[in-house]
């Protein structure tokens, strides 16, 4: 009995201690929240992006779908966000979320482009600590003046 209290206490209990531990490398989300002032449910060379949006990344367990970590942030002056998550979330469905839009006049989420999946665990292979996440974006009340044209040049190149 002695032996495996031994045994328990050098090999179990570190191990135990350093996944407990916040990681020396953080993982860092980033993304870009923008505004669809044409409401064509994509980036156009209208759009614009959002200073001062609130962005969340959430992770859930995969098999019950609880919440299990959320952290908040805002994006700077160029509607980017950077959040930093200091766990590894290795079998969780993490996404980056829209929360709020400053401009009372683009504050819809755009359907589709509200969240994006983030990977945060670093046993997929990915070296860096940076994970970009898609662009997220809110639509505008009514679209801009000028949209018809642009969203034109979008269908001549369907073809």
């Amino acid at each position: 009995m002695g032996k495996i209290a031994l045994l328990f206490a050098l090999f179990v209990l570190p191990a135990l201690a350093l996944a407990s531990r916040p990681m020396r490398n953080p993982y860092n989300v980033q993304g870009r929240v923008y505004c669809d002032s044409c409401r064509a449910g994509f980036e156009t060379s209208a759009t614009t992006y959002i200073p001062g949006a609130k962005v969340r990344v959430e992770c859930k367990d995969r098999s019950t779908m609880q919440l299990v970590y959320s952290k908040e942030g805002t994006t700077d002056s160029t509607g980017t966000y950077n959040i930093e998550v200091t766990e590894d979330h290795e079998d969780q469905l993490c996404d980056a979320l829209l929360v709020s839009s400053p401009q009372h006049d683009c504050a819809t989420a755009s359907p589709g482009r509200d969240r994006a999946r983030v990977i945060l665990t670093g046993l997929n292979g990915i070296a860096s600590q940076k994970r970009f996440a898609n662009s997220m974006g809110f639509m505008k009340d009514k679209a801009l003046s000028g949209c018809a044209e642009i969203l034109k040049q979008y269908q001549e190149f369907d073809e």
